[in-house]
């Protein structure tokens, strides 16, 4: 009986390496042929959201614009209408007027530009990065039409392989435990031809793709350099735009500023001059003078006083003495007015004493002296305080005493000669002629101590114990001019004859 035939080597067929490194590899490697394609997707899927920040980008300043066109028109707005009071500015070009005009031109070009940019990024711009996009997407498609399903078919011819190669582990297994008696499939032989044919076929698919991954990361390389370019020439086309907006805007604006730079400093003013020369003050006129100024009843009779010049009044305050010197006057309306002095322009001349003489009594000059006795109506405090008050005056000398005795006792209305030894009085009533009453002189005794001191000469009147009036000459009223010694105006109108006037007390 003879033993069986056994095969000469037991050892499986392998693939030999057949690398540059001589080393042996496995039939179906751990490396998972989809890696480099997902590696090259995600790549793409990385270029394809940088292209969509890009057009956002691009998109939102393109918005910027549309709304910087808007504002612009709101700027617009506020200088739209015609300057008020218009009329003063002059209309040609060169001034302020054109200025605004050209403020309106350039902010009109401002908007126009800003509409200009927006529609050249959306029509330029954004064209150039959509088709980009839409090439990173196709070729996302392309590494999944060709390099991913080439992985996929070499993925699926692995596992072929695998599963005869394990099944040729069961049948070497079950020839050792048999004792090589198999079927004829069982072979092992016939399953190791069979793990080479599919070998074979993987081997070829892996080459395949391979050479596939090859020619996709080499074209990436070209791909990337085409998207980099177009990056470059859309931001090229996107600073050409926004910046020549921006310089068109910084023209604009230099243009504004040019224009009002060109306007002389005196354009407005000379033009004005010119045409407002009738309703404006002319330099060349002289300045006016008070005296050359004429109005309504200035020179009206009422206004004319009958004396006038500054007098020495007596305090009325018994707990003072002396004289203050003041300006009085005279007038027609049959006042005396007391005034601090005779300037017209320094202070309102309003009277700090108003006697009305028709209700006032006069007394006899003595010397330079003599008295006044009424009522102050000049509504001041003290003319409410106090009722009808006595009033010594000191005249510059007796001559000027006379004077102002004579114009108030005309003014008074007394008609009859001034009785020696008393003043003379006058009487409200202006119909009946009035006696002459006894002098008003300084209160209590110091009145005839004045008196005489005076006029030692004068006689006491029995009724006043004052000294008796010196002869009086009648004054005729009106008149205004310079008098000696600060007394002013024509003397009243006398009621004596020419031919029995009394002497004039010396």
């Amino acid at each position: 009986m003879t033993s069986p035939i056994s095969p000469t080597s037991t050892t499986m067929p392998s693939r030999a390496a057949t690398g540059v490194s001589g080393q042996a590899e496995e039939a179906v490697p751990d490396f998972d042929p989809n890696t480099t394609v997902g590696l090259l997707a995600e790549r793409l899927q990385a270029w394809k959201h940088a292209c969509g920040y890009l057009e956002d980008y691009v998109t939102a300043v393109e918005k910027i614009h549309g709304r910087q066109a808007k504002e612009y028109e709101k700027a617009l707005k506020t200088i739209s209408n015609p300057l008020r009071e218009g009329h003063h500015f002059d209309q040609s070009l060169g001034g302020i007027a054109g200025f605004f005009e050209n403020m309106r031109s350039n902010t009109q070009a401002q908007v126009n530009t800003n509409i200009e940019t927006e529609k050249s990024l959306k029509g330029s711009v954004l064209p150039i990065l959509e088709r980009l996009h839409k090439e990173i997407k196709h070729k996302a498609k392309e590494l999944h039409g060709g390099a991913h399903g080439s992985a996929k078919e070499v993925e699926k011819l692995r596992n072929t392989t695998q599963k005869h190669i394990e099944l040729l582990g069961q049948q070497t297994a079950s020839y050792d435990s048999a004792g090589g008696k198999l079927q004829a499939g069982d072979d092992p032989y016939v399953v190791h031809r069979g793990v080479m044919h599919r070998l074979s076929n993987q081997v070829v698919a892996e080459n395949n793709h391979h050479n596939d991954l090859i020619a996709v990361q080499n074209n990436f390389r070209a791909f990337e350099a085409h998207v980099v370019e177009v990056f470059q020439q859309a931001v090229e086309a996107f600073a050409q735009l926004v910046g020549g907006q921006g310089e068109k805007t910084r023209a604009l604006y230099n243009d504004m500023l040019g224009t009002v730079q060109r306007v002389p400093v005196d354009f407005e003013w000379q033009n004005f001059v010119q045409r407002c020369s009738d309703r404006l003050a002319n330099p060349n006129d002289p300045p006016r003078a008070l005296d050359a100024i004429q109005f309504p009843n200035m020179e009206h009779p009422s206004t004319k006083p009958l004396i006038e010049g500054s007098l020495e009044r007596k305090s009325r305050n018994k707990l003072s003495w002396g004289y203050s010197t003041g300006y009085y006057v005279v007038t027609p309306a049959k006042w005396l007015h007391g005034f601090k002095d005779s300037d017209d322009a320094r202070v309102d001349p309003k009277p700090e004493l108003s006697v009305f003489l028709p209700d006032a009594v006069v007394g006899a000059p003595s010397g330079e002296k003599f008295n006044v006795k009424g009522k102050d109506k000049s509504g001041t405090v003290s003319s409410k305080l106090t009722g009808s008050m006595e009033l010594a005056f000191k005249a510059h000398s007796p001559a000027d005493a006379q004077k102002w005795f004579h114009v108030i006792k005309e003014v008074c209305g007394a008609t009859g000669p001034a009785e020696p030894a008393s003043p003379t009085t006058s009487s409200p009533a202006a119909a009946s002629p009035v006696a002459t009453t006894s002098a008003v002189g300084q209160a209590g005794d110091d009145k005839a101590d004045d008196a005489l001191e005076t006029n030692p000469d004068a006689k006491l009147s029995p009724h006043e114990d004052q000294p008796g009036p010196p002869p009086a000459t009648a004054a005729a009223a009106g008149g205004h001019k310079a008098q000696e010694a600060g007394v002013t105006g024509g003397e009243a109108v006398s009621s004596y004859p020419d031919d029995k006037k009394p002497p004039v007390a010396e």
